[in-house]
C-alpha cells in the first residue's frame, strides 16, 4: 500500500475567494451576515435589520435600528461560524468583505464603489477618499468640486429630507446639494421638477436659473391690458375700491 507523504499546499487564495457574489441581500454583495445586538436577532446587514423592525407589521414602540457600531458578531455564510467581528473567518478562513472597516463593523465584497471611512462623518462612504473632503461646519462630506464654492449649512445633512422625510446622513440614495446649501435626495428633486417645483423647500429659494421663466412672465404682465377700473390710477387712490 502506498502512502502519499508528499506535503499538500492548500490553495488559500481560493478558499479565501469561496462563495464570492453568491452570498448577501439586496444591498450589500458579502459572505457574513451580523447578530443585532439590540433584538439578538441574525440579519444579512443593518439595512435588513432596519427594514424589517420598522415595518407597518412592527408595534410602533418595537421599532428601531441598530447602531452599526455596536455590532459585535457576525456569522460566516459559508460554514455558519459565528465570532467576533472580523474580516476573515476563524474556522474556513473565507474573506467575509473584501472592504472591511473595523470602525463600522462593515463589510462588502463589491469595491468597485470605492468605500472610504471619514472620520469627521463616523462612517463608511463611497465615491473614492480622494474625491471627497469633509467640512467641519456642515458636518458631512462633499464633492472636492464644492471645497471652494459651498454655502456651508451647519449640521446640513443630519435632518430629514423636505421630501421624502427620511434621514440624509447616513442615507443609500444618491444626495445632491442645493445653491442655497440645503440638502436633498436627488431624486426627490427630479420628481419637484417634474411637478414644476424649482425651488428650496426649506428656504424657497430656486436652485436653478430662472432668468427664462421670469422674462417669460414680465412679457405675459406687458401683454396683458390693463382693466379699465385701474387705469390710470395709482396705488393709493386705489385702496377703497377694494371690498
Amino acid at each position: 500500500m502506498e502512502v502519499d507523504l508528499e506535503p499538500k499546499v492548500l490553495d488559500t487564495s481560493s478558499m479565501t475567494e469561496k462563495g464570492y457574489e453568491e452570498f448577501g441581500c439586496s444591498h450589500y454583495r458579502r459572505r457574513c451576515k451580523i447578530r443585532a445586538p439590540c433584538c439578538d436577532e441574525i440579519f444579512d446587514c443593518r439595512h435588513c435589520h432596519n427594514d424589517a423592525k420598522n415595518s407597518i407589521e412592527i408595534d410602533p414602540f418595537d421599532r428601531h435600528e441598530v447602531p452599526r457600531h455596536d455590532i459585535k458578531r457576525v456569522i460566516c455564510s459559508l460554514c455558519d461560524r459565528e465570532q467576533d467581528v472580523q474580516q476573515h473567518c476563524i474556522n474556513c478562513g473565507v474573506c467575509m468583505g473584501k472592504y472591511f472597516c473595523s470602525k463600522c463593523n462593515f463589510f462588502d465584497n463589491d469595491v468597485s464603489k470605492k468605500q472610504y471611512h471619514c472620520d469627521g462623518c463616523g462612517i463608511c462612504r463611497i465615491g473614492g477618499a480622494e474625491n471627497f473632503f469633509h467640512c467641519d461646519k456642515c458636518g458631512c462630506c462633499y464633492s472636492m468640486m464644492m471645497k471652494n464654492s459651498h454655502n456651508c449649512v451647519e449640521k446640513a445633512m443630519h435632518h430629514n429630507c423636505a421630501v421624502c422625510f427620511e434621514f440624509l446622513f447616513d442615507t443609500t440614495k444618491e444626495i445632491t446639494v442645493l445653491p442655497c446649501g440645503h440638502t436633498i435626495h436627488l431624486e426627490c428633486v427630479r420628481e419637484m421638477e417634474r411637478h414644476s417645483q424649482y425651488s428650496c423647500p426649506v428656504c424657497s429659494k430656486s436652485f436653478c436659473d430662472m432668468t427664462q421663466v421670469w422674462e417669460r412672465l414680465d412679457r405675459d404682465v406687458a401683454s396683458t391690458g390693463m382693466p379699465q377700473i385701474y387705469q390710470n390710477r395709482r396705488v393709493s387712490e386705489m385702496v377703497n375700491l377694494t371690498v
